[in-house]
C-alpha cells in the first residue's frame, strides 16, 4: 500500500525538512560574476531581511592563483557550475542579479537560463 501522506520526491522531503527545522527562507543569488559587487549588496539586503543566502563564491573573471592554470580553471568552472545548481535546488527562491542595482529594470526574462525558468523555486529580480 502506498502512503500518500509521506513525500515521495526529494524536493518534497527537503521542503518538509526545512519546515520541521524552522529554517528561514533560503535565497540563492544568480547572475554573471561581472556583477559580484551587486551580488554582495543583494546578499547584505537579503541577510538583513532574515534569509539564508547562497551566491557564487568565486569570481573567475578576477585573477587568482586557484584558476591561473587554464586546464585546472576549466575543470574548476565545471565543478563550480554544478555546485551553483545544487544551491539553486536547495533554495526557496532565486534572485537574479543580471543588471546594475541602479538600473531602471532587469533584463528580459528570456535572458534567464532555461534551468532557472524551470526551477521549482520563486524567481525574482532585485527590483521586484
Amino acid at each position: 500500500m502506498i502512503d500518500r501522506t509521506s513525500p515521495s520526491h526529494p524536493e518534497e522531503k527537503l521542503a518538509d525538512a526545512k519546515k520541521l527545522l524552522s529554517l528561514p527562507r533560503i535565497v540563492v543569488i544568480c547572475g554573471s560574476t561581472r556583477f559580484m559587487t551587486e551580488m554582495t549588496e543583494a546578499d547584505l539586503l537579503e541577510t538583513k531581511a532574515g534569509k539564508i543566502v547562497a551566491k557564487p563564491g568565486c569570481d573567475m573573471k578576477s585573477p587568482h592563483e586557484l584558476w591561473s592554470d587554464p586546464v585546472e580553471a576549466e575543470a574548476l568552472k565545471v565543478r563550480l557550475d554544478d555546485l551553483h545548481r545544487a544551491k539553486i535546488r536547495l533554495a526557496d527562491e532565486v534572485l537574479v542579479v543580471n543588471v546594475r542595482l541602479s538600473s531602471p529594470s532587469p533584463r528580459s526574462p528570456r535572458a534567464v537560463p532555461p534551468f532557472l525558468r524551470s526551477a521549482s523555486t520563486a524567481l525574482r529580480h532585485p527590483q521586484g
